[in-house]
């Protein structure tokens, strides 16, 4: 059986810590900020580390080799 690839949009949108956690941009800040409050976009900012469920997701279906 051929090797499994990849996937490459994961490879630009997550990364993986050393402690194997997934690393993640906040979602929800593309368009449309006026609506949102200064405390969501402020706590928006940077990088937020997955919640464990959604990081084995990633890690098992998008980041194989990771």
């Amino acid at each position: 059986m051929s090797k499994l690839k990849t996937h490459s949009g994961s490879k630009k949108r997550f990364k993986v810590t050393a402690s194997g956690r997934v690393k993640a941009q906040a979602a929800g800040k593309r368009h449309g900020m006026v609506k949102r409050t200064q405390k969501m976009k402020r706590n928006a900012r940077g990088t937020m580390v997955l919640a464990p469920q959604d990081g084995e997701i990633i890690l098992k279906n998008f980041l194989r080799n990771a």
